[in-house]
This record gives structure tokens, sequence and C-alpha cells, in this order.
């Protein structure tokens, strides 16, 4: 059989059955809704199901879980039971929300344990070699290739989000043997709405980081249309070592980038995961978790680019069993030790023996074990940097 060509980024593979050439779409992916809606629950009493409203009045739920990656949650009056895992997905929907037009390059398992007193965040590259199970239903039936391309193959023949979800969740629990309680879908907009509703987040540079996508011009940054990916032009917008507030833009911006740091992608991890604690620390700031009708805007822009399965418990059951948590308690942990593992298939990379425990001490209950075992797996705060950069601007004419 012959070979088809995959979409753009993804290594070429022989699908069972034949497939329709999509067009190649630029792909970028961030996450912060989900994160917002659990962060909420760090305000505990604060949080009515009133304020709820405006998210789910907005947002698109769907029945995605199915199968062996589906879990079963026990749920005592408004109060979930035993560990919490959720599946967090971003994606570039620049296209809309068209069946086959997405990849999830970022996938995100949120790791609750029993105790509620913690959380982890854990990422899968998408450039992972994983095997993806068939999922008859988008005419998909298995292959060996990127992490990524899960959500674009179960996304065919009219299924959409919950394809795309459904079948990026049966490929992340065969290869890790979690159970999802929920599944959240985000776009690209919905990420930089929701930081602009926050009035930006604070976030420390913690290397010199060249942008793959805004330029310098006037002294003020612009995105480079037509620049092609991988180029680093003489005025490239750069984002210099230090803290500071950043508005929705150069936040995206920042998480993006993966062609600048040493580490490729798990550079990119690393950030996305430290602008996730971010957003956290700001939704449960002073003027921000006190405030309803801040809170109600919050939801409005988050709802209407975020698509959710919940499973068997409502909303506000997570933000009520979450109630206790700080962004704190949020534990962000290395995959592969943040370093590219390449595997055999050009352009991939393989996920290490050690990777693969510490997502099987997360579905065996044990994460808090492992991490107490290995704390190299930890990844820090980048909060102890040196004198923060004053503005955007500035950081760009030194």
């Amino acid at each position: 059989m012959t070979p088809l060509e995959s979409p753009r980024g993804l290594p070429d593979i022989t699908p069972i059955q034949p497939r329709r050439r999509r067009l190649p779409v630029w792909a970028v992916l961030m996450l912060g809704v989900m994160v917002l809606v659990l962060a909420l629950g760090f305000g505990g009493a604060m949080v009515t199901q009133s304020y709820l409203h405006s998210l789910t009045s907005a947002v698109e739920t769907g029945s995605v879980l199915e199968g062996e990656a589906r879990k079963e949650p026990e749920v005592e009056g408004r109060t979930l039971r035993g560990a919490i895992d959720i599946l967090l997905l971003g994606l570039d929907t620049r296209d809309g929300w068209v069946e086959g037009s997405g990849r999830a390059d970022t996938i995100i398992m949120l790791h609750v344990p029993a105790g509620h007193d913690r959380a982890y965040l854990m990422s899968i590259p998408r450039d992972a070699l994983v095997h993806i199970p068939a999922y008859p239903k988008a005419n998909f039936y298995g292959a060996r290739t990127r992490a990524n391309a899960a959500y674009t193959y179960g996304s065919r023949n009219g299924q959409g989000w919950q394809g795309g979800a459904a079948l990026t969740a049966n490929m992340v629990h065969e290869l890790t043997g979690l159970k999802f309680d929920g599944v959240a879908v985000v776009d690209f907009d919905a990420f930089k709405n929701v930081v602009d509703e926050l009035d930006g987040v604070h976030m420390c540079v913690d290397q010199e980081t060249r942008s793959d996508h805004f330029v310098v011009v006037d002294g003020k940054p612009k995105y480079a249309y037509g620049k092609k990916s991988g180029v680093f032009l003489p005025n490239t917008y750069v984002h210099h070592v230090g803290c500071r507030d950043m508005a929705g833009w150069e936040a995206l911006d920042y998480v993006r980038q993966r062609k600048s740091g040493p580490y490729g992608d798990y550079d990119r991890q690393r950030h996305q995961q430290q602008l996730l604690k971010a957003i956290g620390d700001k939704v449960t700031s002073a003027g921000i978790i006190t405030n309803p009708i801040k809170i109600n805007s919050l939801l409005t822009a988050a709802g209407s680019t975020l698509k959710l399965d919940t499973g068997h418990a409502d909303l506000f059951d997570y933000i009520w069993t979450l109630r206790g948590l700080t962004p704190g308690d949020l534990v962000m942990l290395k995959t592969n030790n943040g370093m590219y593992n390449r595997a055999k298939v050009k352009g991939t990379q393989a996920l290490s023996p050690q990777t693969l425990l510490m997502f099987q001490a997360a579905a065996n209950g044990t994460l808090d074990e492992y991490v107490a075992a290995h704390p190299e797996s930890v990844i820090g705060d980048a909060a102890d940097l040196e004198a923060p950069i004053d503005s955007p601007a500035e950081a760009n004419r030194r």
C-alpha cells in the first residue's frame, strides 16, 4: 500500500483506510482556560454556581470520553472522591473548529491525587512517537506516528472536536494507563482573551528567547506576517531574561517558542506550565477572586472558545472539591528530564523509560511517592531571577 501524505509536520504513515489530503495548518497551542476554571476553586467560598452561568451558557459541552479512557467518578454531594484526572488539549483552530484542521500540539495531563492537597501537570511532547489506536467512527484504523496527530485523525468524518478529543484521550490512556474524569479543549483565542481580561500575568523568562512571530518596528512589536518559520531577522523581538507583567500577546508569544531555546519543545512545555501557574496566581490575587463582575467577564471570555466534557460530575463539583488548593500546590513535572530524546523515526522522539514510570505512577495512584523519590523531575518556578525588566519595549532596546 502506498503511504499517503500526512498533515504538515507529521511523518508519513500507511493507514489501513485511505483518506483525503488536508491543507497544512500552522499550529500553535496554548492552554489556560481549564486552569482558570480550576483556579476559581482556590477561592472556595467566593465562587457560587451563579458565577458559572456565563461560562456554562457559552461553553459547548459534549460526551467525549469513552471506553477504557473514561473514569466513572464517585461523587458524594458536591465532592468528588478519589484521584482526579483531567486531559487538557490546546490547539490551533484559526480555520474554525473544522474537522481535520487542527492538531493538539499541547497535551497536558492534570492529576490530583486522592488527598486533593496538590495537583500535578505532566506533558506529552507533540512529536512523541506513539501508537494511535483505531477510531472507526472517523475512518481511522490506527497508526504509529506523532502524538499531536491523534486529534486530527479523530476529528474527521464528521466527528469534530469530540472525535479529536476522544481519540487523543484513547491514545493517552493506552500510553499511560490513566483514565480521565474530564477533558477540556481550548483554542488560541481563548488563551489570549483570558490573559487580557486578567490585565496580563506575571511571568519570569528563564533564558533569552527569540520570537519566531514578532519583530520590532519603530520600537514597537509587530506580528511578522509572511515570515518563514524558524528564520530570525535582525529586528526579531526578543524575550529577555527577567520577570515582568506580560500582556496576552506577549505571554502567548513567549510560551509558543520552540525554535529559540536549547531544548526545543521542552522549553515550550516548561514555559506553558509556568503560564498555567501564573494564571492561577493572578486569578486568586486580591481584586480578582473577590470581584464577581471580574470573574463573570473572565468566564465569558473563556466560555466562547472552550469545549468541555466533565463526565458524570458538574463543573461546580470540580470547583467545590478543589477549593482547598492554592496555586502553590500546582507541581509541574518534566518529561524526558526536559531534554530531546530522538526516536528511530525522523522528526519524532521517544519517551524515556523513566517518563513512562512517572506516567504509570500517576495511573497507579503513587505519583506522590514517585516525585518524592525523584525530586529532579520537578520544574522550578523561575521566580528567583535577577531584577525584572520594566517593559517589553525597554527590554528590546537593550
